[in-house]
């Protein structure tokens, strides 16, 4: 089988036929059978039912790669926008680190109200963080900056990217 496009020309007028074929021999004489007319077809399908019949393997979409982790964006991003348009991030001062963790726990209270140590382990299952170009690790953590016992506080590690 293979695909075979013929032009003609009436006038000024260029028609063109694609048609599907099959070819065989009868009686010494090589003989075409018309199978479909391809015509009524999108150019890209006529191309991909041209590369089929060469013996090229498609995959279909769904086949072709399985989904590991598919992580929730709609919510995020909406109020993300929001108070973006509203100006939330001038308000909260010029652009640094500090900045964008107070602007995602407040994006975060909105979509999911909840502390501050289970906003950060919510962070990791949203594109939050990403959106925020911040370390996937730095999540796990605790954003306590200060750790010690009793009245002697020290610092261990900074609680965002950024900080010292």
């Amino acid at each position: 089988m293979h695909v075979v496009t013929t032009r003609r020309q009436y006038k000024d007028k260029v028609y063109e036929t694609t048609l599907l074929r099959r070819s065989y021999r009868e009686g010494g004489k090589v003989h075409n059978e018309t199978l479909a007319n391809l015509s009524h077809l999108p150019p890209e399908c006529i191309e991909v039912i041209r590369r089929q019949l060469r013996g090229e393997p498609f995959v279909a979409a769904d086949e072709g790669f399985d989904i590991e982790r598919s992580l929730p964006h709609g919510a995020v991003a909406a109020v993300m926008a929001q108070a973006t348009a509203l100006g939330f991030p001038a308000i909260l001062g010029p652009a640094c680190a500090e900045r964008d963790l107070a602007l995602a726990l407040i994006v975060a209270r909105v979509c999911r109200p909840g502390s501050k140590l289970a906003t950060t382990r919510w962070w990791a299952d949203t594109t939050l963080a990403a959106d925020l170009g911040w370390p996937m690790p730095l999540l796990t953590t605790s954003t306590q900056p200060w750790t010690g016992s009793g009245g002697a506080r020290t610092r261990s590690r900074p609680p965002w990217p950024g900080a010292t």
